[in-house]
């Protein structure tokens, strides 16, 4: 990694509401038939899901029906797991994922991650984002100084923590820590930031502040996110994904733009999912 930016900033890019509505639909993310075991057990069976460029695509679902474990294939997380086997299709643009070969370190640099648990390194505010900077070769200190100020400007942090950054991050209330970590990713400038669960341990207000933060990346990343709040995935997502376990495997049921999803879905089970009903 250079000491020039790998793409533009968020910070330069137009606003949001000067930008497209995620209008043409244009897969870069591309799973065909695939599947994930872990030894003997089948996580997940035969999923074909197109992730559209500048999009925010939600997968929804009960627990345990293979959503994260859906995520992790993606940036090669399934790799730190014993056991685990992924079989079919998967490619980032023109990358194959499945790659043995590949560089994991300058994919996950392309698809960045933020956990359902905020989690900074048990570093100061500064070094949470001049780390990972570093470990990509970044070597200006001038650089990294500049790139940890425009990510903290685009999680609305920087006004809150320029006169403390070398203080503990831990130190951050909740909120502030997941905005953080979702600063780390964005610092890298990913193509493709995954979110699992990025609001479930946070408080109603300080949801809402992340949720804005995702919408305001509509057209600027492709956004892929595992929540099990309907409400939100209705709110911000352009598309959606129901995932659901049938006979000891989870199966994608359905997906299509989130207004259709919610108002006319093709799958009963869909349906009723959506509706609250008995499934």
């Amino acid at each position: 990694m250079s000491d020039e930016p790998l793409r533009p900033s968020l910070e330069r890019w137009l606003p949001l509401q000067q930008q497209a509505e995620c209008c043409e639909p244009h897969p870069l993310v591309r799973a065909q038939e695939l599947s994930l075991r872990y030894g003997p057990t089948l996580v997940f069976e035969d999923v074909t899901l197109d992730v559209h460029e500048g999009c925010i695509t939600a997968l929804v679902g009960p627990s345990g029906c293979g959503k994260t474990s859906f995520l992790t294939c993606i940036n090669r997380l399934t790799d730190l797991i014993p056991g685990a086997r992924v079989s079919g299709n998967l490619r980032l643009d023109d990358v194959d994922l499945l790659d043995p070969q590949i560089d994991l370190i300058a994919l996950r640099r392309r698809v960045g991650m933020v956990f359902q648990k905020p989690n900074p390194f048990p570093l100061s505010i500064r070094r949470n984002l001049c780390l990972p900077l570093k470990e990509h070769g970044m070597r200006s200190r001038i650089a990294r100084a500049e790139a940890t100020e425009r990510a903290l400007r685009d999680v609305g942090l920087w006004d809150e923590v320029k006169d403390r950054l070398e203080s503990p991050a831990l130190a951050l209330s909740g909120g502030q820590q997941q905005r953080l970590c979702i600063a780390r990713a964005l610092v890298l400038e990913p193509e493709v930031l995954l979110m699992d669960e990025p609001c479930s341990a946070l408080d109603p207000l300080a949801s809402r502040v992340v949720e804005d933060l995702i919408v305001g990346l509509r057209g600027r990343l492709t956004v892929l996110i595992v929540t099990h709040n309907l409400a939100q995935a209705r709110r911000i997502a352009d598309w959606a994904a129901l995932f659901w376990k049938q006979d000891d495997a989870a199966r994608l049921i359905e997906h299509g733009a989130v207004q259709q999803i919610f108002e006319a879905p093709k799958q009963e089970l869909t349906a009723a999912y959506v509706q609250g009903r008995s499934c």
